[in-house]
């Protein structure tokens, strides 16, 4: 039952947040907006299409976007999508969570660099900047998140027990950073403009410019997955109704597209950071991260 939950969770989820944002954007800005699943549609319209390449480009342009995609479904192994247990679950699933997404975001800027472009360069030497402050940030929370249940397995650490003061300062701290990652990763406001090709400003659109017909599908999904799995932690974490059962994955849900509205809105009311800015809103959530890690030492490890 819960690999059926997961499985449709990770079906069906990823559209409709990305379709939730899409619509909140289009409403506040006084249109009526796409339809809630456009992005299938697009996809469905993608792999339709023949891609084209660049003379310069090697196999490592044409693997790329199906690593991109399958390092976000390898990540959305280890994470309840559905409110209750997750797919897989082992001793410090949590490396192994924090670098798939690594190993993705290394297929993406290798496919950019292969396409022999200073621009494409441009945007790669941006996003692996901001990976290096933000890797930190998932090995914090999730160290902490641990130390607090006594356990070595993300699932189970982000089931929230808040027990104390310092368990309060923590979790807040965690969904904070967490929020920050879900930003950075997915190429969201105010890090980045995924509608703009503005190009000074252009940070994970860029590095795609060259791609077309499935395999930009595939980084479409692919985007769309982590996106999805990023907020799922964050719900995970306010959901008060930990464990499995319908209600708890239908108080997931209603926590992933609530905050899916809540991202929305802050991309049509907030402007986006000067390139400059953005190391220093990444360290916010490094910051986080260290406060949440602070407020748990002293409880023991895990058990």
């Amino acid at each position: 039952m819960k690999i059926v939950a997961n499985v449709l969770a990770l079906l069906v989820m990823p559209f409709v947040i990305v379709g939730t944002i899409n619509r909140v954007k289009a409403r506040w800005a006084g249109r009526r907006g796409p339809p809630i699943f456009q992005l299938a549609f697009d996809l469905l319209r993608l792999v339709r299409k023949v891609p084209v390449y660049s003379t310069v480009t090697t196999p490592v342009f044409r693997i790329g976007p199906l690593v991109v995609a399958g390092t976000a479904v390898l990540s959305a192994a280890i994470v309840p999508l559905a409110g209750g247990v997750s797919i897989v679950s082992f001793p410090f699933d949590f490396v192994w969570f924090a670098y798939v997404w690594g190993l993705g975001r290394i297929a993406l800027v290798l496919g950019a660099l292969d396409t022999g472009s200073a621009f494409e360069g441009m945007g790669a030497s941006r996003e692996v900047t901001f990976a290096t402050l933000l890797e930190p940030v998932l090995f914090l929370v999730a160290g902490a998140l641990c130390l607090h249940a006594g356990v070595r397995s993300l699932s189970a650490a982000l089931v929230p027990q808040l027990d104390g003061p310092s368990a309060i300062v923590m979790w807040i701290a965690a969904i904070v950073a967490i929020l920050i990652v879900v930003q950075v990763e997915a190429a969201r406001m105010p890090i980045d403009d995924p509608t703009t090709h503005l190009e000074l400003t252009m940070v994970h659109e860029v590095m795609i410019l060259d791609h077309s017909g499935p395999e930009l599908a595939f980084l479409q999904l692919g985007s769309a997955i982590k996106l999805f799995v990023g907020i799922s932690l964050a719900a995970l974490l306010m959901n008060p109704l930990a464990g499995d059962g319908v209600l708890a994955a239908l108080v997931h849900v209603g926590l992933c597209i609530a905050i899916a509205i809540a991202i929305g809105l802050s991309e049509s009311l907030v402007a986006r950071l000067k390139l400059r800015v953005v190391p220093q809103y990444i360290v916010v959530a490094l910051v986080a991260g260290g406060i949440a890690l602070l407020s748990m030492l002293g409880r023991g490890g895990p058990g």
